[in-house]
């Protein structure tokens, strides 16, 4: 695969060049909260996952989580980063109603994590490298919540001590497209670690956006972050928005001010949220109720050894192990459950060249179309696996597996159907009870392609000077057996009796 080139945006005074840098706030998949025994668990009532040390009780102490340590660390593994055994926790001071201690604890210059990389796909086979600054450990503020009463706002404590990684890319993204596929591989990273689920609305993934142009090639422009993202979608859009902003301010003559801005999806354009602060405002210092985090390689390398196959890993065995073409491979292995889908299809049809088509072209596209993940599909992989099966043996032909398909989906999402589809015999008695069976037998095929030659001299002599029009033949004789005739066996029939 070759490197990616980046898109230009175009001004009066010429073109301009994007630079992009990210800050993913991902939530750690973790019981407890990074300093406090309380619960983590999503949609409580407001106030019920607080503990005395979320609350910034007088004389609480914080005490560290050491599965969060354990998922920060595997997140950097994953990141192909470099793990520092030894990192320091400090306190960034800010207030917030939403935060009681007044500050947040988090890390600044030893984190746990520091340089790696990501590598995204592009389309056209290109890909783009973005570099990983650092990744940190800290703690989530809570929630205001502005719309209980007309004259004051209530405060959610239940997020308050939530144990984020933050994970900060260098500034290596060059357009909207490059911006949305980092994510997406970043989210799918995550997940297939099983480090954060990535469930953006929920808050449990988050970007903020840093943007800046600048004239290709030239120093670095003024950046402005755009704050609290939680759709790829909306990324993309607020990068395209904010950056042809920022070029009209600069031909017209203007200054770009730093600055936290916002993104309106409603109105497709960001605003001004406040002025840009410092790392100096914030006061960091190191933490004194907390004590450096150290750790051993050997515990790095523990972790390490557990580490589950990464999407590239797996794209790169679909590929050489099912001869799938890179394409479908990268589809299929963008979430850990579709690729787990994947292998159980090939597993019980043993085809994973039909199975990867059929579950791309047709299972997909179906939950697509109905609002549906891989997770809650009303039709397992073992029986798609059965109807690639019977595909594979030439028992049903491509339309009859269609209609196979809407059978099974149909009967699996009624609740009173009275047996589900789910095996291979399931659907081998759906076939044989509804006489669906592919007909291979030439005989009773001939007399099919007899009448239809007979029928269309015309067409015939069109097959004698292009031979590529033998294709309306066959589907005239598939659309004559309602699809039940064998494709290949109807071409060579035909062949046989134009003689081309």
């Amino acid at each position: 695969m070759s490197t990616a080139t980046h898109k230009l945006l175009k001004g009066a005074t010429g073109d301009w060049e994007m630079v992009i840098g990210m800050e993913i706030h991902a939530q750690v998949t973790s019981n407890s909260k990074l300093f406090s025994s309380a619960s983590t668990a999503f949609g409580g009532e407001p106030n019920t996952h607080v503990s005395l040390v979320d609350a910034a009780m007088p004389g609480m102490l914080p005490v560290i989580n050491e599965e969060c340590v354990r998922q920060a660390v595997r997140t950097g593994l994953g990141l192909n980063a470099k793990i520092n055994l030894r990192s320091v926790f400090d306190r960034k001071n800010y207030f917030y109603p939403d935060s009681p201690q007044g500050y947040q604890i988090s890390q600044y210059k030893s984190p746990i994590v520091g340089e790696g990389e990501v590598v995204v796909e592009l389309d056209g086979g290109k890909t783009a490298t973005i570099g990983i600054e650092r990744l940190h450990l800290e703690q989530d503020a809570g929630k205001l919540l502005h719309d209980q009463s007309p004259t004051m706002s209530y405060v959610d404590l239940n997020r308050c001590g939530v144990a984020l990684m933050e994970i900060v890319s260098k500034p290596d993204i060059r357009d909207a497209e490059q911006a949305k596929a980092y994510v997406t591989k970043l989210r799918s990273i995550l997940r297939y670690l099983g480090t954060c689920d990535g469930d953006m609305e929920k808050g449990n993934l988050r970007a903020d956006v840093n943007v800046s142009v600048r004239k290709p090639g030239g120093p670095l422009g003024t950046r402005c972050e755009i704050k609290n993202m939680n759709s790829i979608n909306f990324i993309g859009q607020a990068i395209e928005y904010e950056a042809r902003r920022q070029i009209e301010i600069l031909e017209d003559g203007g200054e770009i001010e730093q600055e936290t801005r916002l993104y309106d999806p409603n109105k497709g354009e960001t605003r001004s949220m406040r002025s840009k602060e410092e790392a100096h405002d914030y006061r960091y210092f190191p933490d004194p109720d907390l004590l450096p985090l150290e750790f051993s390689q050997r515990f790095v390398d523990e972790l390490k050894a557990e580490l589950p196959e990464l999407p590239d890993q797996k794209k790169a065995r679909f590929i050489s192990e099912f001869g799938i073409p890179p394409y479908a491979a990268g589809v299929i292995v963008s979430e850990p459950q579709l690729a787990k889908y994947f292998e159980d299809m090939v597993a019980s049809s043993g085809d994973p060249k039909i199975a990867a088509n059929w579950l791309i072209n047709e299972h997909l596209g179906r939950l697509n179309k109905e609002g549906l993940s891989i997770e809650n599909s009303p039709i397992e992989a073992s029986a798609n696996g059965a109807i690639v099966t019977l595909i594979h043996r030439q028992v049903i032909s491509g339309k009859i597996a269609k209609e196979i398909y809407e059978i099974t989906w149909s009967t699996n999402v009624d609740p009173s159907a009275p047996k589900k589809i789910h095996t291979l015999s399931d659907v081998e008695h759906l076939v044989e009870s509804r006489g669906m069976k592919q007909v291979t037998d030439l005989s009773a095929i001939e007399k099919v392609v007899d009448d239809i030659i007979a029928a269309n001299p015309d067409k015939v002599a069109q097959v004698k000077d292009k031979p590529q029009a033998l294709g309306w033949f066959v589907g005239q004789v598939m659309k004559s057996s309602g699809g039940k005739a064998n494709p290949q066996a109807v071409n060579d029939l035909l062949r046989s009796k134009l003689g081309v």
